[in-house]
């Protein structure tokens, strides 16, 4: 048997514990495979030069001196998709603080066992969780309320997410009794519990939630082309759905509109740098994301 140290304690593995590693490292291994030939090939199609004549495999292992940046020019270049870029990421923020702002009172609320109609409460929480009102009432609610053609459209209607609000709630109730009964004792209003005691415990949770809701909202695609018809307010989406429909339309007649990039590269390049805000966010959460997601989801 192979010893291993862990925490620094000696553990003995056996012959089943080393299979047992075996088959995770190798699935652990094809799925990065997985994941990584696509997003290769994302990457070098959108700094494929316009001459490039070859097949895809072979684009994939173009040297980098032989890379193109015209298609990045073009989206830098473009007023639309600038537009676009400011426009989600005020959506990202805006979206992310008014929604950790609601969501974290209400799980907090839930989380209190003294609170009279605390089960009643739970109960009113998650009946949009399981039965939705429609499209038409809800858009006639955004409509009434003069949120068309808001960036809040996008934002406010998925602001409390009963899924997220559930995670954390769990969360806050699993946190110690004591600390909470030793405040209140102490003549501690609930707020200020909420803000002093619970809030600097809840980084992982609130860091796993906020991931959550922004993803989302950075994603968001259907509440931006329902409610948002006026085109210096088209977030990121709308404007690669663009895209993507007119290349699709005429490959020819977009490059000659383009200039110097492919379709096939500005396509590449648009779908990248929609990306690159999560991928530099993910790397800080990260550390967070696992701890959060158990807790919220276990305890209780």
């Amino acid at each position: 048997m192979k010893s291993g140290v862990y925490k620094g304690t000696v553990v003995k593995l056996t012959g089943i514990d080393k299979v047992f590693y075996a088959v995770i490292n190798i699935f652990l291994i094809f799925v990065l495979i997985v994941v990584f030939i696509p997003m290769w090939s994302t990457i070098t199609l959108s700094f494929r030069p316009n001459a490039f004549i070859g097949t895809n495999l072979e684009g994939m292992f173009l040297p980098p001196w032989k890379w193109s940046f015209a298609a990045y020019k073009t989206l830098i270049g473009n007023l639309g998709f600038l537009g676009a870029l400011v426009n989600s990421l005020k959506i990202f923020i805006y979206g992310v603080a008014t929604a950790l702002f609601l969501t974290i009172p209400l799980s907090y609320v839930l989380s209190v066992k003294t609170l009279p109609g605390r089960k009643p409460l739970i109960i009113f929480v998650l009946i949009p969780y399981l039965f939705s009102v429609g499209l038409i009432p809800t858009y006639l609610v955004i409509a009434n309320i003069g949120l068309v053609n808001t960036l809040a459209a996008v934002f406010l209607p998925g602001a409390i997410g009963t899924y997220n609000c559930l995670i954390m709630y769990r969360f806050f109730e699993g946190l110690p009794e004591e600390l909470k009964e030793s405040a209140r004792i102490d003549g501690a209003a609930e707020w200020y519990i909420l803000l002093r005691i619970i809030l600097p415990l809840s980084k992982p949770i609130i860091m796993t939630i906020g991931l959550y809701y922004g993803v989302a909202f950075w994603n968001d695609f259907f509440n931006a082309m329902l409610y948002i018809n006026r085109n210096d307010l088209q977030p990121l989406p709308i404007i690669l759905r663009n895209i993507l429909m007119a290349s699709g339309m005429n490959e020819f007649v977009e490059i000659n509109a383009y200039g110097e990039a492919p379709v096939q590269a500005i396509k590449a390049a648009s779908v990248f740098m929609s990306a690159i805000p999560m991928l530099i966010a993910y790397p800080f959460i990260q550390k967070y994301f696992t701890k959060g997601t158990l807790l919220g989801s276990v305890k209780g």
